[in-house]
């Protein structure tokens, strides 16, 4: 297979390296990248002042679907200008994000009151969730096997990023690593697990495919973690700037809402 007919997942769960290893190995190789909005960039747009862990479900699926939206049409716009492209992540793995939240708590990184609430008061709607995530999973199981050739797997080989926006858990980390993998694996698309440091992950990469070297491995890394770090401070600063800590009744009333 040549970098001119493929169309390659960098894949795994939170806090695992994917965005680093993704923009570094399209610098390096000249692949281009999904440039979609990040899941922190959506959440500033349509809900500002909002944190993931305080989130309703509804809220949930709507930066779920502006999500899938950003991939789709940036996926397009890729494979009819080039036929390749490098994805962080999938709609594959945006799909089990939330199935899982549905098995551990749709907000796993929230405080514990919290997450036994939301349970409670989530009952009557768990059926609902579930049959919308099993249509979600037939749309993004169908176009992950028509539309990416070939998947890369970060596995959990360190803690969460202690950033303040992770919003799951390590309990949440490890089962979605786990689905993730199994994911892929039902629509035939066994991943290829790569680890170590990211100039490793990108040598390892760039000899299973074949890809071409247009950047330095270690020069394509540097300018990935600069690019990452002054774009993820950007975001951070607006979630910040929009946050407004609610108040006792802020919080009954969104507790009661799922």
């Amino acid at each position: 297979m040549t970098n001119k007919d493929i169309r390659l997942v960098i894949s795994g769960t939170y806090s695992t390296g994917k965005t680093t290893t993704a923009t570094a190995l399209s610098i390096a190789t000249g692949i281009p990248l999904i440039n979609a909005l990040s899941a922190r960039e959506i959440l500033t747009d349509i809900y500002p002042g909002r944190r993931f862990q305080d989130m309703s479900a509804t809220e949930l699926m709507a930066l779920g679907l502006k999500r899938f939206e950003e991939r789709i049409r940036e996926e397009a716009i890729l494979y009819k200008e080039n036929s390749s492209f490098i994805s962080d992540g999938s709609v594959l793995n945006e799909w089990i994000y939330g199935t899982v939240r549905m098995k551990v708590g749709i907000n796993p990184g929230s405080k514990l009151y919290h997450r036994i609430a939301k349970a409670i008061l989530g009952i009557p709607s768990r059926r609902f969730f579930m049959k919308y995530m099993a249509a979600y999973g037939k749309v993004a199981k169908i176009h992950s096997r028509q539309w990416y050739t070939d998947v890369i797997h970060l596995p959990v080989e360190f803690k969460m990023s202690a950033d303040g926006h992770r919003p799951v858990s390590e309990k949440y980390r490890n089962l979605s690593d786990k689905e993730i993998q199994k994911g892929f694996q039902e629509i035939g698309k066994q991943p290829v697990l790569v680890s170590g440091s990211q100039e490793e992950r990108l040598k390892q990469i760039i000899r299973i495919y074949n890809l071409p070297i247009v950047v330095p491995i270690e020069q394509a890394v540097k300018d990935a973690e600069k690019i990452i770090k002054t774009n993820r401070e950007a975001v951070s600063k607006r979630i910040i700037e929009q946050y407004k800590e609610p108040t006792l009744k802020d919080k009954i009333k969104f507790i009661s809402k799922f």
